[in-house]
């Protein structure tokens, strides 16, 4: 019944890293109660507001009609995005944005979108959104929302940051000057995730507002499609259910061919590097855990500056062209 339904949800600012770091969720007990994503920093994520060049976009037909997958890339990461078969409404402009992907163009979109995941087998959780509505935008109205989401991720550090230390609690939370609408995300967010340096979200934070400054650029040139294997299959299920991925390939073997296929001299970023690998069925943790130890213990790859990685001149002569 309509009496019955909850306040809808508004929409947060979020970079991609955050919300992708993610891994605590909150299902609503009844049927007409949101559910949430907590994030590391403590927000509590039902509905958002991302943008980013489109990064990928395509369509996949299906017994109840066409869905849409596409990923947004941000300056701190990708956010996935689906369009479902029961929202046709939104079909058309969807088709009119895979006609421009594949045409080459790369421009510059926002997108309001309601979080979803998935869990594997292995406990690993993947985020992804469930797109409400999405518009093309010009870049002066994607630089203000980088300082949007900027200001808000920064927001969010300092209030994890003024909760180190003190009781788990709403009177403890506010008496150190944590603003209230925080603070039961934070509790969620403190008992759930271990203690993490804060200061990978305030790089985040430096580089969208270098980006919306223009000391870097907004679009970046696309990346090389991988050859098998997508994150959107794996993670837009409709049915809401999980789905198990086998690994394919050897793990050391796909960071140093995504990273020898990607690197145009600057580096590449450490979530292109990690979605590769949950892309060919390997779980975060996994492709996390052999970054580091290709890194640190073999020497196959360097990073260079914080967050980019390249192989060495020994790993480039052995991986495949």
């Amino acid at each position: 019944m309509e009496g019955q339904r909850r306040e809808r949800q508004s929409a947060i600012r979020m970079l991609a890293r955050e919300y992708s770091d993610s891994s605590l969720t909150e299902v609503g007990a009844g049927e007409y109660d949101p559910s949430f994503v907590v994030t590391k920093l403590g927000a509590r994520v039902n509905r958002t507001l991302v943008g980013g060049v489109i990064d990928r976009m395509e369509r996949r037909d299906g017994d109840n009609g066409p869905s849409y997958t596409g990923s947004l890339r941000d300056p701190t990461g990708i956010h996935f995005f689906n369009i479902a078969p029961f929202q046709p409404e939104l079909h058309s402009d969807a088709e009119e944005l895979l006609a421009r992907f594949e045409s080459g163009d790369r421009f510059l979109m926002m997108l309001v979108g309601r979080s979803r995941w998935f869990e594997q087998e292995d406990g690993g959780v993947f985020m992804s959104l469930r797109t409400e509505q999405f518009a093309v935008c010009d870049k002066d109205t994607y630089s203000m929302w980088l300082v949007d989401a900027a200001d808000a991720t920064l927001r969010r550090i300092d209030a994890y940051e003024k909760s180190t230390g003190i009781e788990l609690n709403r009177n403890s939370m506010e008496s150190a000057g944590i603003p209230s609408d925080l603070v039961q995300g934070l509790v969620s967010a403190r008992e759930h995730y271990p203690e993490f340096d804060s200061e990978n979200y305030r790089v985040g934070v430096l580089q969208a507002l270098s980006a919306a400054s223009g000391r870097s650029s907004l679009i970046q040139e696309p990346e090389p499609e991988p050859e098998s294997g997508s994150m959107q299959e794996a993670s837009s299920p409709d049915d809401g259910q999980s789905r198990t991925i086998e690994p394919a390939g050897d793990l050391h073997g796909t960071i140093i061919a995504t990273i020898n296929a990607r690197d145009s001299g600057e580096g590449v970023e450490y979530d292109s590097i990690i979605l590769s690998c949950v892309e060919a069925g390997f779980s975060r943790e996994e492709a996390e855990d052999a970054l580091e130890s290709l890194r640190d213990v073999d020497g196959s790859i360097i990073e260079p500056r914080f967050g980019f990685f390249r192989i060495t001149f020994d790993s480039r002569e052995m991986s495949p062209s």
